[in-house]
């Protein structure tokens, strides 16, 4: 294998099964594995108590999202990198993989069942316009 696995999550627990999926795939090929959040907005504030700021902002959140994440999946041996990146799930996961020559990108398969399926889904959409393999992990089994 030449290229990193890619897999998107977002702090549910159904992208923290394909995380485990991604883990499992990535550690069997000796791949490295960056675990991706996406953001849609770029809003950033500052929060003041007293005489402490703290600046918040979407992609700090998302970067928190994927290195928890990252930090969950952590096996001897396996390069795990977090990573934030900015755009709507699908076109975001599907961007990064380009950028990164990436060989597989796994996603959960959240949103494929019933009417929520006909309105679309992460995995849906990045199955549809990957240039690479995409794996859909079953996140519905217990």
């Amino acid at each position: 294998m030449t290229g990193p696995i890619v897999v998107g999550v977002d702090g549910s627990p159904t992208a923290q099964k394909a995380a485990e999926k991604a883990r499992d795939l990535a550690s069997t090929l000796g791949a490295t594995l960056h675990v991706v959040c996406a953001y849609a907005n770029d809003r950033t504030e500052v929060v003041s108590t007293g005489s402490e700021q703290w600046v918040v902002s979407d992609a700090g959140k998302a970067h928190e999202v994927a290195q928890a994440a990252a930090d969950s999946l952590k096996t001897e041996g396996l390069k795990i990198l977090p990573r934030s990146v900015h755009g709507k799930a699908a076109e975001a996961l599907v961007d990064y993989a380009d950028k990164t020559d990436a060989e597989i990108i796994v996603v959960g398969n959240k949103h494929m069942r019933g009417m929520r399926r006909v309105l679309g889904s992460v995995a849906n959409s990045v199955s549809h316009n990957a240039t690479c393999d995409v794996y859909i992990a079953n996140t519905y089994a217990e």
